[in-house]
């Protein structure tokens, strides 16, 4: 499967920003999806991610409460709708697809992994 990451820019503080992540082929829907960010000379983190049905997430606690992941496998897209950002949460952001279905929040348990969005908030 072939991930492609998108909706990154420039944001405010205290602004919201949506990121998409498009995949192909016809087994989207069975893949447990997620988002993890790498913000500059900092290892790669996880942000939130997603079961195959969408009925189960997961967040990391720095995002709790401000950030949202959905997904519509009629659109093989998930999604990651951030609001309240943070200038930490400036980063590159990666969607990752996780062939178990569960929606880890283990980086080393997803097998495909998307090319990174840039993400900056400016405070």
């Amino acid at each position: 499967v072939q991930l492609q990451a998108s909706g990154g820019g420039l944001a405010q503080a205290g602004g919201p920003l949506r990121l998409s992540c498009a995949a192909s082929g016809r087994t989207f829907s069975t893949y447990g999806m997620g988002w993890f960010r790498q913000a500059p000379g900092k290892e790669r983190e996880f942000v939130a991610a997603i079961s195959w049905s969408g009925g189960s997430t997961v967040y990391a606690d720095s995002v709790k409460g401000r950030f949202t992941i959905s997904r519509d496998n009629a659109k093989n897209t998930v999604y990651l709708q951030m609001n309240s950002l943070k200038p930490e949460d400036t980063a590159v952001y990666y969607c990752a697809a996780d062939r178990a279905g569960y929606g880890s929040p283990y980086l080393n348990q997803y097998d495909y992994w998307g090319q990174g969005t840039k993400v900056t908030v400016s405070s």
